[in-house]
């Protein structure tokens, strides 16, 4: 018989496949074009559920009808300001903390006492970022709040503006993003600890004769190199890692005013919330960046549902 070939089993485009090292990915913000005041926005899967719509997309082979389609509700409590970022050539120049920080910030990080304000500040820069933290105390979730970077959009000017203006002040996500945005989303996947190469590279099952095992593969390599190579498939740590999904439709938006109640897994969404097309990585409780989308699709951009009912 012929020598079988096969294209090679798991993607290298992905390693090495372990832990994530933190639960919020960083974020290259300049390659996100907007004109949203703030680029991304920190909150929490909550669950899936079907939704009930009516499907006014242009050219649709549905439109004008009802159908159900899967989406995700997430949770977004507000955020606030830690601090501002200045940047030089790609490097922080100086950072400035806001005043009155939330008490929780304790269990995250060690909270200096003296801290400055962005008008003693005259150093030469040529970008500015915030380090935002969730208010998760509001939802039933946990208290310790989540810290990321998020970009601004504008010029200097406007980045500035935005910052004096709610710096100290709660940022909802309404402000930020509107019915009917694309958004891209970055989190961790769900964790699913030692997995074997079957699972965790697809390769394919052995024939029931096989002397050493049906879910292992046939070989680890040839005699020369004299080593097993970092692309044998072999068991190891699946899950947990950081993906991104791209151009996920916002159908639905708003204050959660005991609208969503009893989501197996999760309770109560307390605070804002969002509702999105399809799925989303991660499991219920799951904190992850929303962000302004880095390309949009033609294809997700014209979808245009009116949500009739949640089931």
């Amino acid at each position: 018989m012929p020598t079988r070939k096969s294209p090679r089993k798991g993607s290298l485009q992905y390693w090495p496949r372990k832990r994530a090292r933190k639960l919020l990915p960083s974020i290259n913000w300049t390659a996100i074009k907007t004109d949203s005041k703030l680029k991304g926005f920190i909150c929490y899967k909550a669950g899936m559920a079907s939704a009930y719509v009516k499907d006014e997309t242009p050219d649709s082979m549905t439109k004008g009808k009802k159908i159900i389609v899967p989406v995700t509700l997430i949770e977004c409590p507000p955020l606030k300001i830690f601090s501002v970022r200045f940047y030089k050539n790609g490097k922080i120049v100086k950072e400035i903390l806001a005043e009155n920080l939330d008490k929780e910030l304790k269990k995250k990080i060690k909270l200096p006492k003296n801290t400055k304000k962005m008008e003693d500040f005259n150093g030469d820069y040529d970008n500015v970022r915030v380090l935002c933290y969730s208010v998760v105390k509001k939802t039933g979730i946990k208290k310790t709040p989540d810290l990321s970077e998020i970009g601004l959009g504008g010029k200097i000017e406007d980045k500035l503006n935005f910052i004096k203006e709610n710096i100290g002040k709660e940022i909802s996500v309404l402000n930020i993003f509107e019915k009917g945005d694309l958004i891209d989303f970055r989190g961790l996947t769900r964790g699913k600890g030692l997995q074997g190469p079957v699972k965790r590279f697809g390769i394919t099952l052995k024939s029931h004769k096989s002397e050493k095992g049906v879910r292992r593969p046939g070989s680890l390599g040839p005699w020369h190199p004299a080593r097993v190579t970092f692309m044998a498939p072999q068991a190891g740590q699946l899950g947990m890692f950081t993906r991104a999904l791209y151009n996920n439709k916002i159908i639905d938006l708003g204050k959660a005013e005991d609208k969503l109640k009893g989501i197996k897994k999760f309770g109560d969404i307390k605070t804002d919330y969002l509702i999105v097309t399809g799925s989303v990585q991660g499991p219920s409780k799951r904190q992850l960046v929303i962000t302004a989308p880095l390309r949009e699709t033609k294809k997700q951009k014209k979808k245009n549902y009116e949500v009739l009912e949640l089931r």
